[in-house]
């Protein structure tokens, strides 16, 4: 049996992953014979999910944390530590964003969004460092966003904190190779998400989204989780320190 496309009896970790591209990735993992547990702050979405999953007959256990508060932390290594003992996979997920032009962010905007997007992603990885070791050959796959390469008009803090992102995958992937742990980053352009969808609703909007895309198309959840699979797989196992646009086309088109 070819194992190289495999994840069956792994263990992942995945933030955020009630909706959107978290829940695809999640939904991958489990069709795959991944042992998974997911991070939410919302408790009814996150009841939902196992609910759903728990009548497939499937077990997924959830951690009802907000990555934004950093006394959480500890509550979801130390389920880790109890449940699972050691990490085969961390995904980082969890975001959100405030679209304003810079001069109009607050304080408190700033914060929430650096510390929803940027620090769980470090403070995390440390954190689940012994855990992600003990593997012996672990994973961790960042969902960036193309908005960390380049500019788009998402906001200035937004891609700031995507762009740091990615260079945190490059400076893991370096510093962890000697401990079997790969780190990588998914680079999305527009997905078919409730967060897109916000300013995807507006047609003209869309339309321009549309015209830079070589693909024509918004991308789907699922071609993103296909992705940050491979790249948990052993078939990508000389695969570290990447970021992976996931974006039609995008992030290559000139004029």
């Amino acid at each position: 049996m070819n194992t190289k496309f495999s994840l069956k009896g792994k263990t992942a970790l995945i933030t955020g992953a009630t909706k959107g591209i978290g829940a695809a990735i999640l939904e991958d993992f489990v069709n795959a014979g991944v042992k998974a547990a997911i991070v939410a702050r919302n408790k009814k979405d996150l009841d939902n999910v196992i609910r759903k999953y728990s009548e497939k007959g499937v077990d997924v256990a959830g951690i009802n944390s907000d990555v934004s508060k950093r006394e959480n932390y500890y509550k979801i290594t130390d389920f880790i530590k109890n449940n699972f003992g050691k990490l085969d996979i961390f995904v980082n997920n969890a975001g959100t964003n405030i679209r304003k032009a810079t001069t109009e962010y607050s304080f408190d905007e700033y914060d929430f969004i650096m510390n929803t997007n940027l620090r769980p992603a470090f403070e995390l990885s440390r954190l689940l460092h012994p855990f992600l070791k003990k593997s012996g050959n672990a994973s961790i796959v960042f969902i960036s966003s193309v908005a960390g390469q380049t500019h788009l008009r998402t906001g200035a803090i937004y891609a700031m904190t995507k762009a740091a992102i990615n260079q945190l995958t490059k400076n893991l992937a370096a510093e962890w190779a000697e401990d079997n742990i790969r780190v990588n980053s998914a680079a999305p352009w527009y997905i078919n998400t409730p967060l897109a969808q916000t300013v995807l609703k507006n047609e003209e909007y869309k339309r321009e989204v549309l015209s830079r895309t070589p693909a024509g198309r918004i991308g789907d959840t699922e071609e993103v989780a296909s992705v940050v699979s491979f790249l948990c797989m052993p078939a990508s196992a000389y695969v570290t320190g990447q970021v992976i646009s996931i974006d039609g086309g995008f992030s290559i088109y000139g004029f």
